[in-house]
């Protein structure tokens, strides 16, 4: 199946158990009955997070391995077990109001997908799909059911990039010309593809496992236990990983949309794996917190970002592991480093005090603070509250979707390396034909 028909007709076996639109929102409810599908590190954390606010009740637990389920369910005693997604919303549509979607990449828009075409509101991980088709469809359904949504990108809430925004939009280094950001993560792979196959380990579904996703045959060491970020098939590379973290605050503070141009230095695509080093440049049209146009660099692989004048610290320090950098017109620089680190002041090579009253007297930013048990469960718990009717998600897919579409244009031009893509938004199209049929995939039945 074409996943064009995929995601337009993906709820078609779930018609005859569809839900009226939730009252979640409205603020009737005062409890809100949550279902977490995918039970990996992630979504440990998912689940521990979203638990924690006490107006959580967890209903359902679904995860293609036993094993995984089987470790946290005396936890969650009263929770339903599941292995298929699609069986759990048949059997128990009626007692689930949210789901949260920690699957890996390719899973993400149909689980999600289907549950909002449930009428379910969504929390799903980053990145938000694993094709741009996709991520304009989520935001598309969501809009049209007006349901409540969020992208799993938990430091959009922690107080270090929303002071970092609010610096940026009241001018601390005037209108930005370039941002350079940067992660030295390899979640790539540039060796062959591999041959034959491995036992399924024990209690693992691997058919399910694969989902929509093309057919392959288990491989050790391949796929699972994060291994899935580094196949095309699977996964959006480091990009789709710490690229969505690192660009957040910057394209959230420029109010940026989508790119005029991509550029991809990296080494010749094949059919399986992500690059491992990654050099992106990105274009966008200006906004009122940017130059006529915006440069936008990203790097990443050993060795990241590339050394060079715009990226020197004062004293000959060393650059943050991962981070951003913010290169204004008068050539004053932010830097942000990834993550709980307050941003940077450096003027004419030298570090200055940010006056963080001057920019942000009424503490919109909330309060400082290093523990990421606290920071770390704010945009969980205003997931909860938005649905409950008391708070508004500040990731909702309508962001979310084009904060994917930009790295998802980054993924698609590692396939012609070197090579300049124009890219359409009004019509969701490269010039360049050729790059058009990676913008949509193909569905596996299974």
């Amino acid at each position: 199946m074409k996943r064009k028909e995929f995601i337009q007709t993906t709820a078609a076996g779930a018609l005859a158990f569809l839900l009226p639109f939730p009252s979640s929102a409205s603020g009737a409810k005062k409890k809100l009955r949550i279902a977490q599908v995918g039970l990996g590190s992630m979504g440990l954390n998912d689940l521990k997070d979203i638990a924690s606010h006490p107006a959580v009740e967890v209903v359902a637990l679904c995860d293609v391995d036993m094993n995984k389920i089987n470790a946290v369910k005396a936890t969650y005693a009263n929770a339903k077990i599941f292995t298929d997604y699609r069986e759990m919303f048949k059997n128990i549509a009626n007692e689930i109001d949210a789901v949260v979607v920690s699957t890996p990449d390719h899973a993400h828009a149909p689980v999600s997908l289907l549950a909002m075409e449930m009428n379910k509101n969504v929390y799903c991980q980053k990145p938000l799909t694993h094709y741009i088709s996709e991520a304009r469809k989520m935001e598309a359904v969501a809009a049209q059911k007006k349901l409540v949504t969020q992208m799993g990108i938990q430091v959009h809430s922690f107080y270090d990039y929303k002071l970092a925004t609010i610096l940026i939009q009241k001018g601390i280094i005037g209108k930005v010309k370039k941002v350079i950001a940067w992660s030295p993560k390899v979640w790539g792979y540039d060796g062959p593809e591999p041959e034959g196959s491995d036992s399924v380990p024990e209690g693992v579904d691997w058919n399910l496992w694969l989902g929509t996703a093309k057919q392959r045959p288990y491989k050790e060491g391949f796929y699972l236990n994060g291994n899935w970020r580094k196949c095309i098939d699977y996964g959006c590379g480091t990009l789709g990983d710490m690229g969505v973290h690192i660009f957040d605050t910057p394209y959230n503070a420029l109010q940026l949309g989508v790119p005029l141009t991509v550029k991809n230095e990296c080494r010749e695509p094949n059919s399986f794996g992500h690059a491992e080093k990654n050099h992106v440049t990105y274009v966008f049209p200006g906004t009122k917190y940017t130059a006529k146009t915006l440069e936008w660099v990203w790097y990443d692989g050993q060795g990241a970002p590339e050394l060079q004048e715009e990226l020197k610290l004062p004293n000959d320090e060393k650059l943050p592991d991962q981070g951003a950098m913010f290169i204004g017109e008068n050539g004053q620089r932010l830097l942000l480093p990834h993550f709980m680190e307050l941003p940077r002041l450096i003027v004419d090579n030298a570090y200055q005090l940010i006056d963080i009253k001057k920019f942000d007297a009424k503490s919109e930013a909330g309060k400082p603070t290093v523990s990421y048990d606290v920071e770390g469960q704010k945009h969980y718990h205003q997931f909860v509250d938005t649905c409950l009717g008391k708070a508004k998600c500040s990731a909702p897919f309508s962001y979310a979707a084009k904060l994917t579409e930009v790295i998802l244009l980054g993924v698609i031009a590692a396939r012609f390396p070197n090579q300049i893509l124009n890219w359409d938004g009004a019509n969701a199209r490269f010039k360049e034909d050729e790059a058009n049929k990676y913008l949509i995939g193909e569905y596996r039945s299974f």
